[in-house]
C-alpha cells in the first residue's frame, strides 16, 4: 500500500491579486539621494557631502514616517542619515588632527627659529648656557 500525496497547487498567475506577499510603496526620491550622498560623503569628500546627507536623510525620515506608509525607502533614508553623521564626526577628526598639526609644527619652528637665533648671537661665548 503506498500512499500518493496529490501535486502540489500551482502559484496564482501573476497580477491576479492572490499574491501574499505586498509590494513596497514607492520610496522618496530624498531616501535615495541621502544615500549617495552619504557614500560619496565617505568615499570621495567628507564632510562636503556628508552634512547634506545627515539633513537630507533626516528629512526624509520625517517625510516617509508622516506618509503614514505611501512612501517607502525609510531604510536608504536612514543608512544616509547614518552615513552622514559617520562622515561628518570622521571630517572633523580630521579637521581637528590636521589644527593640531599645524599649531605643533608652528611651535616647533618658533623654537628652532630661537634656538639659531640665540646660537648667533652668542658668538662662540663659552659661558653662555643654551637650552635649545
Amino acid at each position: 500500500m503506498s500512499s500518493q500525496q496529490p501535486p502540489p497547487t500551482p502559484p496564482p498567475p501573476h497580477g491576479s491579486g492572490g499574491s501574499q506577499y505586498s509590494t513596497e510603496p514607492p520610496a522618496t526620491g530624498q531616501a535615495t539621494t541621502a544615500l549617495v550622498l552619504g557614500i560619496v560623503g565617505l568615499t570621495v569628500c567628507p564632510g562636503a557631502a556628508s552634512i547634506p546627507a545627515w539633513i537630507i536623510g533626516r528629512s526624509a525620515v520625517r517625510e516617509i514616517d508622516a506618509s503614514q506608509g505611501q512612501l517607502g525607502g525609510r531604510s536608504s533614508a536612514f543608512a544616509g542619515y547614518v552615513l552622514g553623521i559617520i562622515g561628518t564626526v570622521i571630517a572633523a577628526l580630521g579637521l581637528l588632527a590636521l589644527t593640531a598639526f599645524l599649531v605643533l609644527g608652528l611651535v616647533f619652528a618658533s623654537h628652532v627659529t630661537h634656538c639659531i637665533e640665540r646660537s648667533a648671537t652668542s658668538n662662540g661665548d663659552t659661558t653662555t648656557t643654551t637650552t635649545c
